[in-house]
């Protein structure tokens, strides 16, 4: 992929970021193109060689008509989690660091069904937010539409599935 100063784009398991800057350096005796990218949520920056950006995952925030088959998954996809605890975090870890929308609902479904029946440990509720919030920051973008609705659409789409949210305490600081 050929990217442009200005083009949003997604970093696996950091959400969306925006091409700032487009710089040429040696890498191995070679020219090499690097891309400079914003995370829009953090501001963290990422340069990423173009010849890299691919094994990354870097990728174009997906289409607005592709936002529907990630809805009509939470909606109707079957969703299945492994047992074990370990098996199952480092199954979801994975399929967090592929960058793919599906596979991030995909988490986000199971952990969110397996919420129904016990209490979610640390670290998966930290899984669950965090895979809230890749679908809600790029769905938002690919839509163009606040975070809230894109919020509001994924309950709705949960409780056709017969599932809720779970609500996770945020801990107050002070």
């Amino acid at each position: 992929m050929d990217y442009k100063i200005g083009d949003k784009v997604v970093y696996p398991n950091h959400g969306v970021g925006l091409i700032e800057q487009i710089s040429y350096g040696m890498l191995n005796g070679r020219t090499e193109k690097y891309y400079m990218l914003r995370i829009v949520s953090s501001g963290l920056k990422v340069m990423v060689p173009q010849s890299n950006a691919a094994a990354v995952g870097l990728r174009p925030v997906i289409r607005s008509g592709e936002t529907e088959k990630v809805m009509g998954f939470l909606e109707k996809g079957k969703f299945n989690s492994h047992h074990d605890w370990k098996h199952r975090f480092k199954e979801n870890s994975e399929r967090m660091r592929t960058g793919s929308l599906i596979e991030v609902a995909a988490v986000l479904k199971s952990l969110v069904a397996l919420s129904r029946n016990k209490p979610l440990s640390f670290r998966e509720k930290k899984m669950l937010e965090r895979a809230k919030y890749l679908l809600v920051s790029e769905l938002a973008t690919a839509r163009n539409t606040s975070e809230t609705n894109i919020e509001n659409a994924l309950v709705k789409c949960l409780a056709k599935a017969k599932l809720q949210m779970p609500v996770i305490m945020q801990k107050v600081e002070g």
